[in-house]
């Protein structure tokens, strides 16, 4: 219980913010011209052509990629997708069960370790990469350095995870900079919770493991003198999801603890909060906010390793759980990441919509996960049971913070579109990702394999299907295809997989160019639910534009239903777009293969639109 009040007190503190949101804002226009396309991809799996895929089976039996295998060919491949910026997840030294003791590296405790690779997001070195992805672990650094390098010289930037709400329970740094003292290593463990401290205490009580349950059993059971139901740790520190258990539950995240940002055990506040009037002061206001300000130790420590990694050429940062960690504290970190790097990328994942302005506006967050409203509902659409109704309202919803909030239909949390939990087809998904990738000016993400249907089907282990497994060493079959022995080239994809990869290609490099993705926006779908005879609630349409580019887009989500249709444009876009009573040339966007005639008469636009299940356009309009 004492877990829930505390996260339900962080909870109500963001909602505290996000009422504040009342005041008008403004929308905040878009700061870059053309739309950007996230890849995110998970490293130690991308270059992995093992196709053992045993489960639980080791780094030996199932493989693992390395850094090495982005070659330029990979990555030219990954840009001419029409990607503009790599999130390489896993990057960051996490724990996991392999034996690098030979360069420094302690040995991990398979029970604090999920799966035998490990969670990337219990993060065990900050300085340091995961020594599973290097050719030669002793240059770890050197080799992603490389990466970086490689990825910049082919014209994409780069982002990586930061985990700010929890480290690894056996946190260690063996490559600190000078001068940086690891997580704990000050804290007073006589008391449940110091300011200063980067952990809270369960002074009194020793750590033990959690009860194992639905017969999962560490290594799956494996006989190992590492395995023996017991982890060092005394007193037991607070669990990452917040659980002040000494023995937390197995559905806690006991692999990991939590860090202390300055919040008392019972909610309130070891740090100054922002004036109000922050909501609207930029990031260099906030950044002088702070600078002359005593705050907690685990801020500064974690704003170093952001710094860290901006000097070794990290361009941006996904954080981890951003609503679990007070907004104050990010206030305090973007603010200083901006100002060494004012076109740093920084993407948040938050699930509370009652926090999404805070966390933009007074955590300085370039970009939020767009799940629970976006997401959700055209997952029930693609799943046959949700109308395409509900898309104008969840925009609305988001209106004035919609460049902020990035799109996508795949990452490494949610369900593989090809899975059977999912819609079991890949290209059920194609109306749903034209609407994600053109329908705002946020960023679209998208996740290795998707675009070639891979459907997360292996038992890896700790993973389980539906998901590519984060966890275990593993192959990804469809991707692998791809790959073809490294050759990068698709050699092995069914013509299917092909089809859908070149259409992913066509949607994504047509968002990359065009300027009416950065412009406006309209919905026509109820004025053609009212207007159109024959247009229901599985159809979705709207329109784009900006000063030199009108986009009409129109998506069928009906795998078995054609329309045929006359779609209409309403009159206060003929006006706003200053079209005449005469015929306009329409040109098809993806394919190019379908030309039609937008006839305004009467102030009003009709275009007739036939189309096939599944089947999208973006029409662009010819002046």
């Amino acid at each position: 219980m004492k877990t829930i009040r505390l996260i339900t007190f962080l909870i109500v503190l963001g909602a505290v913010y996000s009422c504040k949101e009342k005041r008008n804002q403004k929308p905040i226009e878009p700061p870059m011209k053309k739309k950007t396309v996230v890849y995110q991809v998970f490293t130690r799996l991308f270059g992995n052509t093992n196709t053992t895929n045993k489960p639980w089976g080791t780094i030996q039996e199932n493989g693992v990629g390395k850094f090495a295998d982005f070659t330029y060919e990979a990555l030219n491949q990954i840009k001419d997708l029409g990607i503009t910026h790599m999130w390489y997840t896993g990057v960051p030294h996490h724990a996991l069960i392999n034996d690098y003791t030979a360069y420094g590296i302690s040995n991990d405790d398979p029970d604090v370790v999920k799966g035998r690779a490990g969670s990337p997001y219990a993060v065990k070195d900050y300085y340091n990469v995961n020594p599973d992805l290097a050719i030669d672990p002793a240059k770890r650094l050197e080799e992603f350095k490389a990466l970086i390098d490689r990825t910049h010289n082919v014209g994409m930037k780069v982002i990586i995870d930061i985990v700010p709400n929890h480290v690894a329970r056996n946190y260690e740094g063996v490559t600190n900079p000078e001068g940086v003292e690891d997580f704990g290593v000050s804290d007073d463990t006589s008391k449940e919770y110091d300011v200063n401290n980067n952990f809270y205490y369960i002074p009194g009580e020793a750590f033990k493991v959690p009860e194992w349950q639905n017969g999962y059993l560490p290594l799956g059971g494996e006989k190992s003198s590492l395995v023996d139901n017991t982890f060092e740790e005394n007193p037991a520190k607070w669990t990452g999801n917040g659980s002040r258990l000494a023995q937390p539950h197995f559905n806690d995240w006991y692999e990991t603890v939590k860090v202390n940002y300055g919040i008392r055990p019972d909610g309130t506040k070891d740090f100054d909060e922002l004036p109000e009037a922050f909501w609207t002061k930029d990031y260099i206001a906030h950044y002088e906010f702070w600078k002359d300000k005593t705050l907690p130790d685990s801020w500064h420590k974690f704003k170093d390793i952001a710094l860290y990694w901006l000097d070794f050429g990290v361009d941006g940062f996904r954080f981890d759980m951003a609503e679990m960690v007070p907004v104050e504290f990010w206030s305090y970190l973007n603010s200083n990441i901006k100002m060494k790097k004012p076109e740093a990328f920084l993407l948040a994942e938050v699930y509370n919509p009652e926090l999404y302005r805070a966390y933009i506006h007074l955590g300085k967050m370039d970009y939020l996960y767009d799940k629970v409203d976006l997401y959700d509902s055209v997952k029930h659409i693609m799943k046959g049971y949700g109308w395409t109704d509900h898309i104008p309202v969840v925009q609305q919803k988001v209106a004035d913070i919609e460049h902020h909030m990035l799109h996508f239909l795949e990452n490494h949390d949610e369900q593989r579109i090809a899975s059977p939990d999912f819609v079991g087809d890949p290209k059920l998904a194609k109306p749903a990702m034209v609407v994600s990738a053109t329908i705002s000016t946020s960023p679209t993400m998208i996740y290795f394999g998707q675009e070639v249907g891979e459907p997360g089907a292996e038992e890896a282990g700790f993973g389980s299907p539906t998901r590519t497994s984060i966890f275990d060493y593993i192959g990804v079959p469809h991707h692998q295809r791809w790959m073809n022995n490294k050759k990068f080239d698709g050699g092995q994809l069914s013509e299917e997989e092909r089809d859908l990869r070149d259409f992913y290609q066509r949607l994504l490099n047509f968002t990359i160019g065009s300027d009416a993705l950065m412009g406006d926006y309209q919905e026509i779908h109820y004025y053609n639910k009212d207007h159109t005879e024959g247009y229901d609630h599985r159809v979705f349409s709207y329109v784009r534009w900006s000063s030199n580019q009108k986009l009409i887009v129109v998506s069928n989500f009906d795998a078995h239903k054609s329309y045929d249709l006359q779609l209409k444009l309403p009159e206060d876009i003929i006006a706003n777009w200053q079209l005449e009573n005469k015929t306009y040339q329409l040109k098809e966007k993806l394919y190019g293969k379908a030309s039609k005639k937008l006839s305004v008469n009467d102030g009003r636009g009709e275009v007739q639109v036939d189309l096939e299940p599944l089947q999208s356009f973006i029409f662009g309009l010819k002046q």
